[in-house]
């Protein structure tokens, strides 16, 4: 048998009450990346006393709310889910995430360790917070607006009793990190550094007013820009570019292509939904849909959408893995419009691009276009060309390339 063909092999995750086999979604044979690291080891040894530099004892979960804020592929939750019974589980567990991808890898793992479906509760940055949490585990995210956020919305459910613990890798906890705990919550210190990830540990403060969330963040777009020049765009914390527009966006939407009246427009990876809401003002009576994996960024190209187009024109919004599970049917698409991201958390990957890639061709009818803006040096037009059997650079410049695939 071809061994590439074959499942991933789930990595063993050590826990406190002993391994757990975990893998990221979707799954990869190929995949090398671990579903956890040293950071997650380190706050489940934390909780369960076993000797560290912080100087921790033994959490008590049992019979208590546990609320997991970003954990990226559900090694936490999973974790702590399926603490077996002597051990004292908690008596909830809830996982909070701004990612579809997450939420989808912690199913897989609680099935993988043969947890009841109701072990965890799984909500979005979007959904409303639980009412009161005993024990916060924060995986420390890339976005600091999402962390500032998502605080802002757990502070009120926080009580003096209630344990606080960050973690993430030494590269991840910076001075402005530790201040947005102290800021929002209350005194916080961090724990020495072990196998290069560190703890951040805070006494929630309930006396402490952090004044207002500032998100979600308004700014009008510039003037030179066609058919968006001047409208407003909202960006909710943690979306891409919240303060500004990109410039790879910015590029795309210089050389934006025109759809027929009537067509379907995906907006693919949509961000704060700029590129598909100039698609949809410079062609009248076009369809939209906006995708994207971050629940946060779909809020935000909603209400920019909306805003500028009104209530009652054509567009959907969906939280998807690219197009895999987006419900659109194969051949139903005339124009994909796509600004990649090369990134997964702290890894440079092309695997996102590649399955928006093949997501957009399976999507698309005969004659379709993808169109893609991308840093030139990612050569997006290599994999272009092998899946769609042809690629044109419509423009470039020292740092970006247009390009546009036909299905044939």
């Amino acid at each position: 048998m071809n061994r590439l063909a074959e499942p991933a092999a789930p990595t063993p995750f050590p826990t406190p009450w002993g391994a757990l086999g975990l893998t990221r979604f979707p799954e990869d044979p190929r995949e090398r990346l671990r579903a956890w690291d040293a950071a997650d080891e380190y706050l489940l040894r934390h909780l369960a006393g076993e000797a560290d530099s912080a100087g921790g004892r033994a959490t008590a979960l049992a019979g208590r709310a546990v609320t997991v804020l970003g954990d990226r592929w559900g090694a936490l939750t999973t974790a702590l889910a399926t603490v077996p019974g002597p051990a004292a589980p908690p008596a909830a567990v809830t996982q909070i995430s701004d990612s579809h991808l997450a939420q989808r890898a912690t199913l897989a793992n609680l099935a993988r360790a043969g947890a009841d479906p109701a072990a965890a509760r799984l909500l979005t940055t979007r959904d409303t917070p639980p009412e009161r949490i005993d024990v916060l585990l924060v995986r420390v995210p890339k976005s600091l607006a999402l962390l500032e956020d998502q605080l802002h919305r757990l502070a009120p459910a926080l009580h003096p009793e209630t344990v606080v613990l960050g973690t993430g890798m030494v590269t991840e906890i910076h001075t402005s990190t530790l201040r947005l705990f102290e800021r929002i919550l209350g005194p916080t210190r961090t724990s020495l550094a072990v196998r290069k990830a560190r703890l951040i540990l805070c006494t929630p403060d309930r006396a402490l007013d952090p004044g207002p969330n500032p998100w979600p963040h308004r700014y009008a777009l510039p003037g030179d820009i066609g058919a968006v020049s001047g409208r407003t765009v909202t960006n909710h914390a943690g979306t891409f570019c919240a303060d500004r527009l990109d410039i790879g966006t910015r590029f795309l939407l210089a050389h934006l292509p025109t759809a027929a009246p009537g067509a379907r427009v995906v907006d693919l990876g949509c961000g704060n939904g700029v590129v598909g809401t100039a698609a949809a003002l410079a062609t009248p009576g076009a369809e939209l849909l906006f995708v994207d994996e971050s629940h946060q960024a779909v809020a935000s190209a909603e209400e920019t959408f909306r805003a500028n187009l009104g209530p009652d024109a054509r567009a959907e919004f969906r939280t998807a893995d690219a197009l895999a599970d987006a419900d659109v049917p194969a051949g139903s698409v005339d124009l994909v419009l796509n600004n990649p991201p090369f990134h997964s958390h702290q890894a440079t990957t092309d695997a996102t691009a590649w399955r928006m890639f093949t997501g957009a061709r399976r999507a698309l009818r005969p004659g379709g276009e993808l169109w893609v803006v991308g840093n030139r040096h990612l050569d997006y037009h290599v994999k272009l060309r092998r899946l769609f059997g042809n690629c044109r650079t419509v423009a470039g410049n020292p740092k970006f390339v247009v390009l546009k695939a036909v299905k044939r």
